[in-house]
C-alpha cells in the first residue's frame, strides 16, 4: 500500500511540474521537472543553451543559470577531475564567502556525475533581505551528463532552506537526460 502511495504521490508531482525541455540535436535532450512558478528565459546559440530561470512572483529572490556546453576534449573523466575543477572554478566566491573555503558536494543525478560548492554572502549575512538580483547564498557547479555535454550551474536565493532554492535543486537533481541517434 505505501509503494501505491508513494508511486501515485510521484505522478501527480510530476503531473504538476513545469517541464523544461532542452533539446541538444544529436547529442539527444535534457528534460527538466519545476515545481512552482518559473519564468524561463532561453538563449539557443548554435545549441549551446544559455538557460535563466526566475521566480513569476518578483517578491521571491532567486535564479539559476545554465550554460551547457560541448567540449570537444573530455576532461573531467573521472568524479575527481571533476570535483577539483569545480573547487578551483569557485576560487573567486570564497574571499567574499563566510565559509572561506570551497567544498565540492555531490549532485544526486541519474545521468552522469556533478558537483557544486556553497557559498554565504558575508556581506549579506543577517540581513533580513537582499536587494533583488543580489543573493545571501549561492551555489555554483558542474554536471557532466555526458563526455562531450558539460552544464555549468549557478543558483542563487536568500537561504539554503527557502522553498525556491528547494525546487531548483530538486529541479537539477531530477532532470533527465535523454541520449541521442548520435550516441
Amino acid at each position: 500500500m505505501k509503494k501505491l502511495f508513494a508511486l501515485f504521490f510521484l505522478t501527480a508531482v510530476c503531473a504538476c511540474a513545469q517541464e523544461q525541455v532542452l533539446n541538444l540535436g544529436s547529442r539527444g535532450k535534457v528534460t527538466m521537472y519545476l515545481l512552482g512558478d518559473w519564468k524561463p528565459v532561453v538563449i539557443d546559440m548554435a545549441g549551446q543553451y544559455d538557460v535563466t530561470l526566475t521566480p513569476r512572483d518578483e517578491a521571491i529572490n532567486a535564479s539559476v543559470t545554465f550554460k551547457v556546453t560541448y567540449p570537444e576534449t573530455d576532461r573531467y573523466d573521472t568524479k575527481a577531475r571533476l570535483k577539483l575543477r569545480v573547487e578551483a572554478d569557485c576560487a573567486p566566491y570564497v574571499p567574499q564567502s563566510v565559509e572561506g573555503k570551497a567544498y565540492g558536494k555531490e549532485f544526486v543525478i541519474g545521468t552522469g556525475s556533478g558537483y557544486y560548492c556553497n557559498f554565504t554572502d558575508a556581506a549579506l549575512r543577517g540581513s533580513k533581505k537582499a536587494p533583488p538580483g543580489e543573493f545571501k547564498v549561492a551555489s555554483v557547479g558542474k554536471i557532466r551528463l555526458a563526455p562531450d555535454i558539460l552544464i555549468d550551474i549557478f543558483i542563487g536565493a536568500d537561504s539554503f532552506r527557502d522553498e525556491a532554492y528547494q525546487q531548483i535543486l530538486g529541479a537539477i537533481e531530477g532532470m533527465v537526460f535523454t541520449a541521442g541517434r548520435g550516441r
